[in-house]
């Protein structure tokens, strides 16, 4: 009764035509966008309508949410699942905005507690996922980051892979999968290029992927997400194996769109 009622509520969220102004949002800000065919690019403009249907969205701090904000947003997340069941973002319920970056409160000594390391400051956020509750994230590092793929960061990539690994009841770096053998193969090779970064980082080695994927595996999962959607060409070059990981679960291949585009 349930999938009924969703199935048809759906329906009348996909019965009204995409926007122009949304589909202009997403041609002049996301290149991936460029890269696929009308059939992709119809099932994505139907995933954006749902997802931002169905979350809840804050504007924080004075931001006002606007269709922009939110198509951008959406269309990023929607990426990612654009090969996958729609109901990939079930743990999805809030999303909370705010204009630009935000401090984590300082960490204080509890008054029966004996400080062993320094007291950690005020941590800047640019975004987070949360297990239980809202993706939050920062509109300005949105932008900037949408507008320069090349530099392999993107925040939502980032922390829409948070959230898909916690479909599973953890975050630990792998993501819901559906054989045996898929998890076999996904912890032989993400165990492998995740060690072998972290070697890296200790010794101060030069590294494809940004340090910050060294800090535990659900980061690592996170961060190799953003390279795999934003540099997917230098990814499958230098990390092959990792790729068709990403490939197979994603069950996109974003490196052949974007050659086939550039070199009919």
């Amino acid at each position: 009764m349930w999938q009924l009622f969703s199935d048809n509520r759906r329906k009348k969220i996909l019965a009204t035509p995409f926007p122009s102004a949304w589909e202009g949002h997403i041609q002049n800000n996301i290149q991936y966008y460029q890269h696929l065919n009308n059939e992709e690019k119809k099932r994505l403009q139907d995933l954006i309508q749902i997802f931002i249907a169905e979350k809840s969205w804050l504007g924080c701090n004075g931001l006002e949410l606007t269709d922009e904000i939110r198509v951008m947003i959406a269309a990023h997340a929607c990426l990612m699942i654009l090969a996958l069941p729609n109901d990939y973002y079930r743990n999805v319920e809030s999303i909370y905005v705010y204009p630009t970056t935000i401090f984590s409160p300082e960490s204080s000594i509890g008054f029966f507690e004996v400080s062993t390391t320094p007291v950690q400051g005020a941590m800047p956020i640019l975004g987070e996922a949360h297990h239980r509750g809202p993706v939050i994230l920062v509109w300005d590092v949105v932008k900037k980051e949408t507008r320069h793929p090349e530099h392999g960061h993107n925040v939502v990539y980032h922390e829409f892979a948070h959230k898909l690994d916690m479909l599973d009841g953890s975050a630990d770096g792998t993501p819901l999968l559906t054989t045996p053998e898929e998890y076999q193969l996904w912890v032989e090779v993400c165990s492998k290029e995740y060690l072998e970064l972290c070697s890296k980082v200790e010794h101060g080695l030069p590294t494809f992927f940004d340090s910050y994927a060294a800090t535990d595996e659900a980061e690592f999962f996170a961060v190799v997400t953003e390279y795999f959607f934003c540099k997917p060409e230098n990814m499958k070059h230098y990390h092959p194996k990792l790729y068709q990981v990403l490939q197979d679960f994603y069950r996109q291949d974003p490196a052949l769109k974007v050659f086939t585009n550039q070199f009919p």
